[in-house]
């Protein structure tokens, strides 16, 4: 990497690792976003359930037909509050600059009214700006919700450094599995109950890297100077 690169993402990571040392409440909220799409697929055949063992005959585990039906594709954007254990996924059709901008507009105005501030942390995609809000509101609202708005980007290649690619591997593992689901629907409802639950519960992170510990861990992803 040259040290160009390893300046911006040096750079770019202590602003995150900064950000997670910040105190936050009510009125200043920090929210990690990330972004993932994931298959409506249909048994074609009926799987056939699970039987318990009884006596000497073995059980059998559910089998499912390797044979489905591709029903879409479903864009599911991961806001999540790592201080106060409350999440939200937004199921959409698609993952577009509109979408994003629709998102932020219910985070803001709908999950946190009252707050002054939200930084959110997300990866550096072209849909992920403050033109999205221009792009699809008009300049009152756009404005209005830019001036609540604090972006924070995490670096190329540095995605582990955001909190909601964690949570979203956990939808996927937790949630999802290998489910097959015959709706778009039917997947919505499937994630609502378990993000529900999950916020009843207050499932936070508790994150202790800090920007001191990157400097001692990953000095070689630091530009070399002469001493």
């Amino acid at each position: 990497m040259a040290d160009s690169n390893r300046a911006r993402f040096v750079a770019q990571m202590e602003t995150v690792l900064d950000t997670y040392q910040q105190a936050y409440d009510e009125k200043r909220v920090l929210i990690c976003m990330d972004e993932a799409s994931r298959q409506i697929l249909r048994d074609v055949s009926e799987p056939l359930p699970a039987k318990p063992r009884q006596g000497t005959k073995p059980g059998r585990n559910k089998r499912v037909d390797d044979k489905y039906e591709r029903r879409g594709v479903r864009s599911l954007l991961m806001f999540y509050n790592p201080i106060d254990g409350w999440r939200r996924v937004g199921c959409r059709e698609s993952r577009t600059r509109v979408d994003w901008a629709q998102e932020i507009r219910t985070l803001l105005e709908v999950d946190y009214p009252d707050a002054e501030t939200v930084t959110l942390v997300c990866d550096n995609l072209n849909t992920h700006s403050i033109a999205s809000l221009y792009h699809t509101f008009d300049a009152e609202l756009a404005g209005r919700l830019r001036r609540r708005l604090n972006l924070v980007f995490t670096p190329k290649n540095g995605s582990w450094l955001n909190m909601a690619e964690m949570e979203l591997s956990l939808l996927s593992r937790l949630c999802l599995g290998s489910i097959r689901f015959e709706t778009a629907e039917a997947m919505d409802c499937h994630i609502e109950r378990w993000q529900s639950d999950r916020n009843a519960k207050k499932r936070g992170t508790n994150w202790r890297f800090t920007t001191e510990d990157a400097r001692v861990k990953l000095k070689s992803l630091y530009p070399q100077h002469d001493t």
